[in-house]
């Protein structure tokens, strides 16, 4: 399975899930992200699609970085929950989620009407510019953090409403979870992963990416 069909069985993943009634009846709740209501998780989750649609359909252009070059480059990767950037994406999505669940669902299903179509007639290599960065990754690479932010935002989503999180195939997971163990090796080094993963007697406290 190529990247881009496994980036679009994550993209209809989610939307089944933002568009189920668990979701909607708890909108205004808060969710299990600090300072996000469950509307404003749930957007900024189907912001993963429709960005995809936005921004695929834009000239490809933009200095072309590496993958891991895009997490050591981004500031809300060790921003605190209160430094701006972080501010900003919570504020941005409460936003959107002021529209309501029927307008979030109706942007998710009209990317998806668009996004098979048009992720078929793409060159996996060409940049992709991401504008709010100011640099660009290519097509695969930006469909990886895609996957890697749907992923997580769905298993935050699903135990928001108390439903279990989705169950993604391998050909999801496995470039997520890759991913998600090359930043971490980034940031606590190689033994700490390692470690954690394989032997529990020396497992350190934490690992994580972000």
């Amino acid at each position: 399975m190529s990247v881009r069909d496994a980036y679009l069985v994550a993209a209809r993943s989610a939307r089944d899930l933002v568009a189920g009634p668990a979701v909607e009846a708890a909108w205004e709740r808060p969710s299990a992200l600090a300072g996000m209501s469950v509307g404003a998780l749930a957007c900024h989750l189907g912001g993963q699609l429709v960005s995809v649609r936005e921004l695929v359909a834009a000239p490809p252009q933009g200095e072309v970085i590496p993958l891991l070059g895009h997490y050591e480059r981004a500031r809300w990767v060790t921003a605190a929950p209160d430094d701006e950037v972080n501010v900003g994406i919570r504020e941005s999505a409460e936003g959107n989620a002021a529209d309501g669940h029927a307008a979030l669902v109706g942007r998710l299903d009209d990317a998806l009407g668009v996004l098979p179509g048009l992720l078929a007639d793409q060159d996996p290599g060409r940049p992709v510019l991401i504008p709010w960065q100011g640099w660009a990754l290519t097509l695969d690479d930006f469909l990886v953090t895609r996957m890697m932010e749907i992923a997580v935002h769905s298993d935050d989503l699903a135990v928001s409403v108390d439903l279990a999180p989705p169950a993604l195939p391998e050909e999801v997971l496995a470039p997520v979870l890759t991913l998600l163990s090359l930043v971490a090796v980034r940031r606590h080094g190689q033994s700490a992963v390692l470690s954690a993963l394989s032997r529990a007697e020396r497992a350190p406290d934490r690992i994580n990416a972000f």
